[in-house]
């Protein structure tokens, strides 16, 4: 089984690499697609970052 890293960089790619086959998406929407995926994962990392902090008592 792969790490978790590993398949986000999967899934990264995969996403990045089927977006010229579309030729409606511009360089633009690729651009704003990267950083909201970007985004989203920082945010979920910081939320469970959060969590494992109040769950250890480190508030």
């Amino acid at each position: 089984m792969t790490s978790v890293p590993a398949q986000l960089l999967l899934v990264l790619l995969s996403l990045l690499l089927g977006l010229p086959a579309v030729e409606a998406v511009e360089a633009g929407d690729a651009i704003a697609l990267f950083l909201g995926v970007v985004l989203s994962i920082t945010g979920i990392c910081a939320c469970l970052g959060v969590y494992a902090r109040k769950r250890n008592g480190e508030v």
